[in-house]
């Protein structure tokens, strides 16, 4: 039962107040390097969050001034909406450069009658996107149809009143995108001081006062992983498929050294490294994606994951916080060899030079950046919370609009 609309308003079907269509069949051998921008979902996403458009795929000329000559071209004014994939991205035409789009991919709405394409648009992603109202439909992706669209049920009021609405949405909606932005930077700043307190810590500022540029500490001394760390060479060959607790390189999170959710008990049934409680695990392949975590338990992990075992000069809880560092991990990065699965060397790894204060010391600066990080991640926390919310009253914005409540 549809719900009971303000005075003036009315439940119409979409089709009764747009004509709803795709685009003209387009071929892959019709794509080509460049020409005309041909958008696809993602492509509408980007215009619709106002990014730069990352266009890869492009119809000749020749071919869009044919499909010109013999059908209509989308115009300013007309709503896209992304059906497959991340369903309910809308996006209305605002410039008359030429481009086209793929059939199936995005839906149409163009003459529109006694409807704001604003209107139109925000109730879109107010009732699809975020309400999943429209029935979807499709094995390997959720996907809207035509004919879905032309049977939806749209609420409607005159259109002085959704030009409005459209205003009220704009006015709140800005203010609390200028929220977001001051989250969003605040969210870079501690990225910021998390990497500053890391740069601190190993140049001995946290322990030490007056610490010269370039020059280490008493008692500190520059020295190479082999010196600190001796490689893992201890393999785990189940003759049969094994329950084991596995580490692949997608269960270690990038640039926190966490695990995932998913990580846990797994089938093994192929060599793998083994590791235990209180080594490091740091994944070579790909080292941009900085992948190093401290073991806190015993298991095996994947042959693109070195396993290092420290000496007892060297604490884990110092090495770590070192291996997850912006600059080791750029210096790992810049020492690939590669091009598709790019890998830094056992060898440059190992002759890469650390500082290493005296064990004391060294829980000391653990104890220092432990402290630091834990108010960060209590802050990182807060905002995540905070942008959460400006999402969920996004919603609530959206729909008091389309129940006649916001104006």
């Amino acid at each position: 039962m549809m719900e009971k609309l303000p005075k003036d308003w009315k439940w119409c079907k979409l089709n009764e107040v747009a004509e709803i269509t795709s685009s003209k069949r387009i071929f892959q051998s019709d794509y080509v390097s460049e020409g005309i921008p041909f958008y696809r979902t993602k492509e509408i996403k980007e215009l619709s969050e106002g990014k730069d458009l990352t266009i890869d795929l492009f119809i000749s000329h020749e071919k869009y001034n044919e499909i010109k000559s013999k059908f209509v071209l989308p115009k300013i004014g007309d709503v896209l909406l992304s059906a497959v994939g991340t369903i309910g991205i809308s996006y209305i035409v605002k410039t008359d450069k030429p481009f086209y789009f793929k059939d199936g991919n995005l839906m149409w709405f163009r003459n529109l009658s006694e409807l704001d394409s604003l209107f139109l648009s925000y109730g879109l992603t107010n009732f699809i996107r975020y309400s999943n109202n429209a029935k979807t439909s499709g094995s390997a992706y959720s996907a809207l149809t035509i004919e879905t669209m032309k049977n939806f049920h749209f609420p409607l009021p005159p259109l002085k009143t959704q030009q409005q609405i459209v205003s009220k949405i704009e006015e709140l909606f800005s203010e609390l995108d200028k929220g977001v932005e001051d989250l969003k930077k605040a969210q870079q700043q501690l990225k910021t001081f998390r990497q500053s307190v890391l740069k601190w810590a190993f140049e001995g500022r946290l322990t030490n006062e007056n610490v010269k540029d370039g020059v280490l500490p008493k008692r500190w001394k520059n020295v190479k992983m082999n010196e600190i760390v001796t490689l893992s060479s201890q393999k785990h060959s189940p003759t049969t498929i094994e329950n084991i607790f596995y580490i692949g390189l997608e269960h270690i999170e990038k640039h926190s050294g966490k695990l995932t959710s998913k990580v846990g008990i797994e089938k093994i049934s192929t060599v793998k490294n083994k590791f235990i409680k209180g080594d490091i695990l740091y994944g070579k392949l790909r080292p941009n994606l900085n992948k190093v975590h401290l073991s806190k338990e015993d298991g095996v992990c994947s042959t693109d994951i070195l396993v290092l075992k420290l000496s007892k000069e060297c604490l884990g809880k110092y090495l770590h916080p070192i291996m997850l560092s912006s600059k080791f991990v750029n210096e790992m990065s810049e020492n690939t060899s590669g091009v598709n699965l790019p890998r830094v060397s056992t060898k440059f790894i190992m002759n890469y030079e650390i500082p290493l204060p005296p064990i004391d010391e060294q829980e000391i600066i653990v104890q220092e950046i432990e402290s630091r990080l834990r108010v960060a991640d209590k802050l990182e926390e807060n905002i995540k919370e905070s942008l959460q919310k400006a999402e969920a009253l996004r919603q609530s914005i959206l729909k008091k609009a389309f129940c006649g409540e916001l104006v």
